[in-house]
């Protein structure tokens, strides 16, 4: 079981957490513009990091809030959680 740090509660069991995709997706400027391959690219296609690697996690069974987490996709080992928008997030 993963013991994640939530930078609001402190370290807490991976079954209080949700995962919520990669932390550096960006939803398009300009939705309305974009084609069915751009929107299907957006939606569904994430990069498949082998080592260290930008998630986005909810702490949904405490204080709810999304923030970022830097987790090694091989070991799983935890490296480092930031509140969304902060110097490091």
């Amino acid at each position: 079981m993963l013991r994640i740090p939530c930078p609001y509660c402190g370290i807490r069991d991976q079954d209080e957490f949700r995962f919520g995709g990669e932390s550096r997706a960006r939803r398009p400027e300009n939705p309305d513009q974009l084609s069915d391959e751009e929107w299907a690219e957006y939606l569904f296609y994430r990069d498949n990091v082998k080592g260290r690697h930008e998630e986005l996690w909810v702490h949904s069974y405490g204080c709810r809030q999304w923030f970022n987490v830097t987790r090694d996709t091989c070991t799983h080992e935890i490296v480092g959680s930031s509140r969304i928008g902060s110097v490091n997030g």
